[in-house]
């Protein structure tokens, strides 16, 4: 499957080789998938190892952290020449050894430039409890997330479609009406299926038919986010982690869906539950957009810290925890479910994009759903998940800040008018920082 991706992983190669690559990303999203691709494409001898599975390898890390030492011994266990510009070697599952991931400096600071690409399950939770040296400066390292809207488009061959969309959003014209409800069709498709590759792959093996899915593959994705829970943590913590992320679905099913710890349990509160917040946001599972009080640059300098809401990190996992079926959907009952995976689908579409997630509210409870920076300016952004678009709370931020423009993202159709830009929801992914 095509990924954008990709395009960071080629100017890697050509400019910034000398550090190695370290993709880190929730279990699951292709990070083992799009670096074997790269590397079998781009270099004619790639030599692909797994630190989990090939422990002689492990071990070599154990007893040296000198690159030259390092490839002598891996050329020796793989039978193989390794010829530094011509070679990339890919540690998979590289958490395993944090005496690999300190090696990572010395390849960086080697006089022959090895070119070393590096991934694994939970790395950046095992990142975040690291008590080796690491490697700060020496590495280049990119986050892989779950396949936007345009990267699902892209596998289901709507080419067509996304020059359409990405030409309306640039002039402010309204797309062709059946174009339009076109468009909407399939990302509603996409609200349930998400951006996990195998969940699309599944979705193509069954020709787009919904009623055909069979959502087991949403379901073994959860049920290894859950088993991985046990790793890095004690029991304690594993039974809180696992609680706190199967909440997500009644955190966001209320009309203020700020984070709140007694949903999870009665006995809940920050203490307790603080640490397991952030094993889930290190591990991309869940995305953390905080409150503003004050919509300034920067805008990290003026949240409040303790009010938050969490986000999955997908929607389609959204949907299996949440008991969601292709037909809520579609029915006239379902508006509160369909706002919650709305929302949930912008915030995977800005931190996807690069955006930090912030929210404002005012002391009479006027709320904007988003603040995001584009070209230094902060812009409110308001989401509704069908075509009625009146807001009380917009109006209220606009007298306030009079910002340059505002942003609503609803189900109708591309327009301009009193210095709001109208975007469908399909078109999110084109709001970049």
């Amino acid at each position: 499957m095509k990924r954008k991706i990709m395009q960071n992983l080629i100017y890697w190669m050509e400019y910034e080789s000398i550090m190695p690559y370290m993709l880190v990303g929730a279990r699951q999203v292709g990070k083992t998938y799009i670096l074997n691709k790269f590397c079998s494409e781009n270099y004619s001898n790639y030599i692909y190892i797994n630190l989990e599975k090939e422990e002689d390898i492990k071990v070599i890390f154990d007893n040296t952290l000198e690159p030259t030492e390092i490839i002598q011994k891996i050329a020796i266990f793989k039978e193989v020449t390794i010829l530094p510009e011509d070679t990339i070697i890919f540690f998979d599952e590289i958490q395993v050894s944090e005496r690999a991931i300190t090696s990572l400096k010395y390849f960086a600071e080697a006089n022959e430039n090895y070119h070393i690409v590096c991934a694994g399950s939970l790395l950046g939770v095992a990142l975040n409890r690291f008590k080796n040296s690491y490697p700060v400066g020496k590495v280049r390292k990119e986050t892989l997330y779950p396949m936007d809207f345009e990267e699902f488009l892209w596998s289901i061959k709507q080419k067509k479609l996304i020059d359409e969309i990405k030409n309306c959003f640039s002039k402010n014209e309204q797309m062709m009406e059946p174009i339009h409800k076109k468009a909407l069709s399939i990302y509603r498709d996409y609200l349930y299926i998400g951006g996990m590759p195998a969940s699309i792959l599944e979705y193509i093996n069954k020709n787009y038919d919904l009623s055909r899915y069979n959502n087991i593959v949403k379901q073994n994705i959860i049920e290894a986010y859950i088993y991985d829970m046990s790793k890095y943590t004690t029991n304690t913590e594993n039974f809180r982690i696992n609680k706190l992320y199967k909440s997500v679905p009644k955190q966001l099913n209320r009309e203020n869906s700020k984070f709140t710890y007694k949903i999870i349990e009665d006995k809940a509160n920050k203490r307790n539950y603080e640490t397991s917040i952030d094993w889930l946001i290190n591990g991309n599972l869940v995305n953390r957009c905080t409150l503003v009080e004050i919509p300034k640059i920067p805008l990290s300098v003026y949240t409040k810290d303790s009010l938050f809401k969490i986000y999955l990190n997908d929607t389609g996992l959204l949907c299996e925890l949440g008991k969601i079926t292709p037909k809520n959907l579609v029915s006239h009952d379902f508006d509160l479910y369909r706002g919650m995976l709305t929302e949930n689908y912008i915030a995977q579409a800005f931190v996807t994009n690069g955006h930090n997630l912030y929210y404002w509210k005012s002391k009479k409870n006027a709320e904007v759903d988003f603040l995001i920076n584009i070209d230094g300016e902060i812009i409110p952004v308001e989401v509704k998940a069908a075509t009625n678009t009146k807001s009380q709370s917009l109006r209220v931020y606009i007298e306030r800040y009079n910002p340059k423009y505002s942003i609503r993202i609803s189900a109708k159709n591309f327009g301009y008018s009193n210095n709001i830009k109208s975007i469908p929801l399909y078109a999110a992914f084109l709001l970049k920082n």
